[in-house]
């Protein structure tokens, strides 16, 4: 079942629902409303019959002017004793007329039913000196009062049925409206998966209401990221295929110089054998570094830790100072502490460190600071230095500032792209400063948690 059907029978059932209740209300409140005034003109006549008895001291029981004179023509009066004889009546309706007489100390008034009509009765008893002496009894036929009540059921009848045709043609027409941009988005991805292109919903925001204006900003924005995503993909793709042509290529044509001239040219030889152990390392770094990026797209790939930040940094600073036989200074008084992936964060460091020292021969400097809501980090070189318009572009898969500098490096255009996804994934940010023949400063801030 659609939408639009479960809402409009959801909507017109409780509508329905509603209506009955309400109907039964309008139907038992006009009874009652109506009964009580019929019963209270009933008892205004019983009230004076009593009094006008009171004021004869109770001589005058079978007067006929006493009654004629309150009678209605669908009523019946009249005048019970103690030894339940009538004293005196008035009335034309026989059926009235049947109706038994009673004795009882109390008032008593009841709806009773007479072949199919209802009459309203009432029996007031009157008193001389605490003695019961007997009742003035009357009926009244509630004929014109019931007719009242068959127009009234008529027109809720009526404006009932309207109402709910009325629900079902607005409901179906406001769920059309409603379930339109759904619709459409359904639609959309059907042809999505037909064509395999991508297609955004138009958005009408003068006839959508505010949470289907989000659901279609949803939709288009994710539609924009996986465009973005297939985009960055395909770049990848054909990025990675040039990359790893060019190592495959001087691989395989130092393999034909090995097959023509190898043999009998020991220069050669020795030419080829190292110039492919060059590439192949470069190959196999290119290969780790591309793995590295698909393994950070996994929602696993940290492994959440707390740990001293400084201790990492003065580590690794160390190794590679020896290694590199270079100057790395640690600028940090006291022992930073941080949540995240403590191996990550020394991949990242690593990676910028290493950068440092292949396109600087001064000191390297690295700071740590803290504060109350972040810790940051510096990496600072006094190098050859990046152009500015280069800087946006540095963290891209396989951009290069300068190729020739980077093949004499052996660098392979992922590094930074690792260490911005590392950055990502730790909620931080990066900033980078550079001036050409001055140096680089490349600025990390992690928040507090």
């Amino acid at each position: 079942m659609t939408l639009r059907s479960r809402f409009t029978l959801f909507t017109v059932f409780w509508l329905i629902f509603i209506l009955i209740l309400y109907n039964i209300f309008v139907y038992f409140f006009v009874i009652r409303v109506t009964t009580r005034g019929e019963l209270q003109l009933l008892t205004n006549k019983a009230d004076l019959v009593i009094d006008n008895l009171r004021k004869q001291d109770m001589r005058g029981l079978e007067d006929p002017k006493l009654l004629t004179d309150l009678y209605n023509y669908n009523e019946m009066l009249r005048i019970v004793t103690g030894d339940l004889r009538v004293a005196n009546q008035v009335g034309t309706d026989e059926e009235l007329l049947t109706i038994p007489p009673q004795m009882q100390p109390y008032n008593l008034s009841e709806t009773r039913h007479i072949n199919g009509q209802r009459v309203l009765y009432l029996s007031v008893p009157f008193f001389d000196q605490g003695h019961l002496i007997g009742t003035v009894e009357a009926a009244r036929r509630l004929t014109v009062l019931d007719s009242y009540l068959q127009i009234l059921i008529g027109a809720l009848s009526v404006t009932s049925v309207g109402a709910i045709v009325f629900a079902i043609f607005g409901t179906y027409w406001f769920t059309s409206r409603l379930t339109g941009p759904i619709g459409q988005m359904v639609q959309t991805m059907r042809e999505i998966d037909r064509s395999g292109k991508l297609y955004r919903v138009k958005l009408n925001g003068r006839e959508e209401s505010v949470e289907l204006q989000q659901l279609v900003r949803a939709f288009n924005q994710m539609i924009d990221r996986i465009d973005r995503t297939i985009e960055h993909q395909k770049h990848f793709v054909a990025d990675a295929s040039h990359e790893l042509k060019t190592p495959l290529t001087v691989i395989s044509s130092y393999t034909d110089m090995l097959k023509r001239w190898g043999r009998d040219n020991a220069e050669v030889r020795d030419e080829a054998i190292e110039a492919i152990a060059k590439e192949t390392e470069r190959l196999q770094h290119l290969i780790r570094s591309m793995l590295t990026l698909a393994e950070a797209e996994q929602d696993d790939w940290m492994n959440v830790s707390r740990f001293d930040v400084t201790s990492v940094v003065r580590e690794l600073s160390e190794v590679l100072g020896k290694t590199f036989r270079r100057e790395i200074r640690v600028h940090s008084d006291n022992a930073v502490h941080m949540k995240g992936d403590k191996d990550k964060v020394r991949q990242l460091l690593l990676i910028l460190i290493d950068n440092a020292i292949k396109y600087s021969k001064e000191p390297i400097d690295l700071r740590i600071r803290q504060s109350k809501n972040a810790i940051k980090l510096e990496v600072s070189d006094y190098g050859i230095g990046v152009p500015e318009s280069e800087i946006p572009f540095m963290f891209d898969r396989f951009y290069r500032v300068d190729e020739a500098r980077h093949r004499s490096t052996g660098g392979s255009g992922l590094g930074l792209s690792i260490a911005k996804k590392i950055i990502d994934i730790h909620e931080g940010t990066v900033d980078v400063y550079s001036k050409q023949g001055n140096g680089t400063t490349i600025s990390i801030q992690f928040p507090r948690k």
